[in-house]
């Protein structure tokens, strides 16, 4: 049997990378997915290459209006939801001194307040026994030059996920996060830089890493599936590093 068969999963930030990945890997699975993202355009590109049971919805999740329609949208089509994984972030880089407001609260919105939001929203809808599962990251464990608020933001998310873990604990959902290190993505693509600067940038962090390359969407897409699945009904309140080792020297 598959190893999602007839769950309802929504998805954040699914329009590329490890997002749209990780929903291939669900439909593939079994489950019935929600693919949300900013870009209506991006979505409806991706929808025509995705299989099975499936909706799309446009949703800004730095938006609070947009977290409750799209949770909204999703139980109006599918009812009940089994997997909410809070996947949308932005990650572009600016040295300490330049730190703007503007910044602070773009990131912090998009990737603190948003998936915050989306599971107030989501709560009521998730099923006892279901999952909630979060897109970290290793920065936030190491220190790396220009990411100072990208890694106030991922470490603000852990927090907040320990706490959830208890807070949901009588409910039997589990709730665990991902924390991706340098993976092929279009993220680094988005960082508004010029393309030799990312180049440089990736090469960088490729021979930091242990294994000495990137990780792709795909292999993250497949621990994103196992701490959704029933193979991990035993593991919550867990971040699982998926970078290579980096984190780990």
């Amino acid at each position: 049997m598959k190893k999602l068969q007839d769950k309802v999963a929504v998805i954040t930030g699914a329009n590329s990378g490890i997002g749209l990945a990780t929903a291939k890997l669900y439909l593939k699975e079994g489950a019935k997915v929600v693919l949300s993202g900013r870009r209506k355009e991006a979505l409806d590109e991706v929808a025509k290459e995705l299989e099975g049971d499936f909706i799309t919805v446009t949703a800004d999740v730095s938006q609070a209006s947009d977290n409750k329609k799209l949770i909204d949208e999703a139980t109006a089509k599918y009812g009940k939801i089994d997997v909410l994984f809070l996947n949308a972030g932005i990650a572009p880089p600016i040295p300490t001194h330049e730190i703007s407001e503007e910044h602070y609260d773009t990131l912090f919105n998009t990737n603190v307040k948003g998936p915050i939001l989306a599971t107030k929203e989501a709560l009521p809808h998730i099923n006892d026994g279901g999952t909630i599962l979060f897109t970290n990251s290793v920065v936030h464990q190491k220190g790396f030059d220009g990411l100072g608020v990208y890694s106030a933001t991922k470490g603000a998310l852990r927090a907040y996920q320990r706490v959830l873990t208890s807070e949901v604990k009588s409910r039997g959902i589990r709730v665990n996060a991902i924390a991706p290190g340098p993976i092929e993505t279009p993220i680094y693509s988005k960082m508004g830089l010029p393309e030799d600067v990312v180049e440089e940038m990736g090469k960088g962090f490729a021979q930091q890493v242990p294994l000495g390359r990137f990780g792709t969407s795909e292999e993250v897409a497949k621990s994103a599936l196992f701490l959704a699945s029933d193979d991990a009904s035993y593991i919550n309140g867990v971040e699982l590093e998926i970078d290579g080792g980096l984190s780990q020297i």
